[in-house]
């Protein structure tokens, strides 16, 4: 029996057992081995084949990248926000490979990567899928473009293609330390009180994986989830920002339901219909500043400015200029909202924030 069937096996003894808190710890153990299923078809042999048009080399300061189901507006989004023309058409899959687009915004240049359209079951391989949501991994956004007119089990299906490869949307990183170790048995302590995860089924889920000496410290109260994720490791974490399209063609009070939804944005791309709050919205989930560097006695440069990440620090922002200038590096001066008083004299782990004036002063 192949991990497929395997897979299809455990969801089926999923699917018939009720859902209580007498069976939430075998519901727990079933998890865990079909996250490891998965994580062993996830595995790339060495030298295999690459298909072709998604091994798209990443350019700018960050990449976005448009997943969908196939014509729900992907490439019309791509055409009208780019300069690149991709294949439009009401027909089904008229993109077949990867298309990149080149996007600024506030002086930034983000890099959109307009994906083929995917089925059910994309993940285990339907189509081009695995190719598409594995490439989705490569992101720092992603975009969920949906069609307004069709069935609302679009979002639930697609997130679980995305959930299939190791993607997940819009949650932290679970705070857990987990060490693999030679001896010493396992080790597991909590810091708060756990709502469902106990030690029984840390030792069970462990010895199911065949580890026996581990270290496990849990510092927020997680899920059984949460915690299989740290366990079989490689899962991305992105922000996921899901986009309605053809709003036209519904009515405003189902524009209005849909729109209360969380991390969602209602537009239409061919009526350019709400498409200034999309771009806007697309800036804010990537979590970039711009900062503007200025000479001694001379005015800022605001012309064009450094595009770093949030939370970045004096040091980033020296970095970005020239990876030498830390070498020389004696203090800096702030202007802007960081700053206590303007200026402000400070040093290398003096965090930013969006539109500061920064000076280096050298030694």
């Amino acid at each position: 029996m192949g991990a497929l069937e395997k897979i299809a096996e455990i969801e089926r003894e999923m699917a018939r057992t009720q859902k209580n808190k007498a069976t939430e710890y075998h519901l727990g153990l079933l998890k865990g081995k079909i996250a490891r299923l998965r994580a062993e078809l996830l595995e790339v042999k060495a030298g295999g084949p690459k298909g072709e048009g998604f091994d798209v080399k990443r350019s700018g300061d960050a990449r976005v990248a448009l997943i969908g189901f196939p014509s729900v507006g992907k490439s019309t989004l791509l055409s009208t926000m780019t300069d690149t023309e991709s294949a439009v058409s009401s027909i089904d899959f008229t993109t077949l490979a990867a298309t990149p687009g080149r996007w600024e915004y506030n002086g930034a240049v983000i890099q959109l990567l307009d994906l083929p359209g995917i089925l059910e079951g994309a993940s285990q391989g339907v189509g081009r899928g695995k190719q598409v949501v594995s490439t989705a991994r490569t992101a720092d956004l992603i975009v969920m473009m949906l069609d307004a007119t069709k069935s609302h089990l679009q979002r639930p299906l697609l997130e679980k293609e995305l959930e299939s490869v190791g993607i997940r949307l819009n949650t932290n990183v679970p705070n857990i330390y987990y060490k693999v170790k030679t001896g010493g048995g396992i080790s597991y302590n909590a810091v708060v009180k756990q709502s469902v995860l106990n030690e029984k089924f840390v030792y069970n889920l462990l010895h199911q994986y065949k580890i026996f000496n581990a270290e496990v410290l849990v510092r927020e109260d997680v899920t059984l989830d949460d915690f299989i994720d740290v366990v079989v490791g490689g899962r991305i974490y992105l922000p996921c920002l899901y986009v309605y399209n053809k709003i036209d063609a519904i009515t405003i009070e189902e524009v209005d339901k849909i729109a209360r939804e969380d991390h969602t944005i209602v537009v239409s791309v061919e009526k350019d219909l709400n498409m200034d709050t999309l771009k806007h919205t697309i800036w804010e989930y990537l979590s970039l500043l711009r900062v503007y560097t200025k000479r001694h006695s001379e005015y800022p440069d605001f012309s064009e400015g450094l595009i770093l990440r949030t939370g970045a620090t004096v040091e980033d922002a020296c970095r970005a200029i020239h990876k030498t200038l830390l070498d020389s590096f004696k203090y800096a001066l702030v202007w802007g909202k960081s700053a206590k008083h303007n200026p402000q004299r400070a040093g290398l782990t003096h965090a930013l924030s969006n539109d500061d004036v920064i000076e280096i002063v050298r030694k």
